[in-house]
């Protein structure tokens, strides 16, 4: 009992904690990202243009942010860089498709959760148990 009130944890504590972290938002982004991907030519005419770009090439980025890099951070490779389209795919959620609400109206705060754990791995890193920290990164 007195070991879970501490407030002291130890460095393996700390890296099994970012790898959970990690495989958890990894692998929940990851499946958004696949069944986008999967129904690439369904959705690219009615996607959300939310850059000017046309909504094809914005499917094309929240594929690449949810699928590819969730996939670099499940692993553990070039994983604040690959925060960073997550983190603006995020903001977007939140800022564009949620009208700023960080719940929306059926009380979903899911984008929140996902923003705060990437800002979480970018401020932080992957923790020991990852490629980047086997390559010295």
């Amino acid at each position: 009992m007195k070991k879970l009130l501490s407030t002291k944890y130890s460095a393996g504590a700390f890296n099994t904690a970012m790898l959970i972290l990690r495989l958890g938002l990894g692998i929940l982004m990851m499946l958004h990202g696949y069944q986008k991907l999967v129904h690439f030519g369904d959705l690219h005419n009615k996607f959300m243009n939310f850059l000017g770009i046309g909504s094809t090439l914005s499917l094309a980025l929240v594929i690449f942010a949810e699928f590819f890099c969730s996939l670099f951070l499940i692993l553990g490779l070039f994983s604040r860089l690959a925060t960073i389209p997550l983190i603006i795919t995020m903001c977007v959620v939140i800022f564009k498709v949620n009208n700023g609400h960080f719940v929306d109206e059926d009380l979903h705060a899911e984008p929140a959760l996902y923003l705060i754990g990437y800002l979480t791995v970018l401020l932080v890193g992957p923790g020991k148990i990852s490629i980047d920290n086997m390559t010295g990164k």
